[in-house]
């Protein structure tokens, strides 16, 4: 052992602290097994002058050494951009609340497997936040933890985001084919395969193809829906008003082909069809069929209450109603089932009045 190290162990010593063994192996040994070092002053200093003239097997063993007692600190783990992850354990849909009692106002609904990052923990209740929803949930129905992390292994979504003004949905993956739909920016479509250069997606219960130079593909899990305040213009009935009120309550509840059961399940004709059985209009259970009924008026005209239409070129293929402040609600398709959207996410083909005013 030359002089240096000599001079190292001697004020180490000195400080108080000692070493088994008389070689660096030995000073390894100790460091990781106690898993700290403590520091005598000016001994790194020593360490250090006294490795610069040994053979580069016993510098590297030194170097070494040092490094295994440094303390890292990770970023904490993410499960799809959540760090504290909890998601909607229900069979329809989870209340968002404004504070943290039952009596509270609702500000959103989680959907069925709907997730959130958790911000805070109450008696029974966790403050949430989800999509553009932040509120309270029972504690009851979210699960966490590694419970919460295999749901979401299993209800994850891969999701194109719109990055440009105007996107045309095709009938196929080519430029050549019809038109479906044109979305606007930051619309979100759900991904059903990945092509070559193409994203087919899925439009309403339909298929529809996508350009993947123009959107934003990533995976996702689902997030809760806002309960929109509806601003209501001048001589807008109370009809329409408990109408919209009625139709909006049922956000989050399942798509179901065929189907006209709010809560069980409908599809888009379906649903429209038992809302307004509810107030003495009874329109058939098909979107062509029901956009007969009543007046044609123009989309710059719409009430709360009228009819938004949907489809490819003057084909007929969805229905929604018409809630106000430029939203629909309608039954969309098996992945979202009901829910909120912009009006004009896609072109109407037209739109109808069936509630006389």
């Amino acid at each position: 052992m030359n002089q240096n190290i000599n001079r190292f162990f001697a004020i180490a010593m000195a400080g108080t602290l000692i070493f088994t063994g008389s070689s660096l192996t030995g000073l390894t040994a100790q460091a990781k097994e106690n898993h700290k070092v403590q520091t005598v002053a000016g001994a790194g200093a020593l360490f250090t002058e006294a490795i610069k003239d040994k053979p580069a097997e016993q510098k590297e063993e030194a170097s070494v050494s040092e490094n295994d007692v440094e303390v890292t600190k990770e970023a904490p783990a993410t499960i799809y951009g959540y760090t504290n992850l909890g998601i909607a354990n229900v069979e329809e849909t989870l209340n968002v609340r404004e504070t943290p009692s039952a009596d509270s106002s609702m500000v959103g609904k989680m959907p069925k497997n709907a997730a959130g990052e958790i911000l805070e923990t109450l008696d029974g209740w966790y403050k949430i936040q989800s999509g553009d929803v932040t509120g309270y949930v029972s504690a009851d129905y979210l699960i966490t933890g590694e419970e919460a992390a295999a749901r979401a292994e299993e209800v994850k979504q891969t999701i194109a985001t719109v990055k440009t003004p105007t996107l045309h949905v095709r009938e196929e993956p080519n430029t050549e084919c019809s038109i479906l739909a044109l979305m606007p920016q930051g619309e979100e479509l759900n991904v059903l395969e990945d092509l070559s250069g193409w994203v087919k997606v899925d439009l309403d219960n339909t298929n529809g193809f996508i350009s993947k130079d123009y959107v934003d593909i990533s995976v996702q899990l689902p997030k809760a829906m806002t309960m929109t305040e509806v601003r209501y213009g001048n001589g807008v009935s109370d009809v329409r008003v408990n109408l919209i009120s009625y139709a909006t309550q049922f956000v989050g509840n399942p798509y179901v082909w065929g189907g006209t059961s709010l809560t069980n399940g409908a599809d888009c004709s379906g649903f429209t069809l038992s809302i307004f059985a509810k107030y003495g209009v009874y329109l058939p259970h098909s979107s062509k069929a029901q956009a007969n009924c009543g007046t044609r008026i123009s989309a710059s005209e719409a009430k709360p209450g009228d009819l938004f239409f949907y489809g490819s070129g003057s084909s007929i293929s969805h229905v929604a109603i018409y809630i106000g402040n430029g939203q629909i609600v309608h039954a969309s398709s098996k992945k979202t089932g009901i829910k909120i959207s912009n009006a004009f996410y896609r072109s109407p083909i037209c739109v109808t009045r069936v509630l006389g005013d």
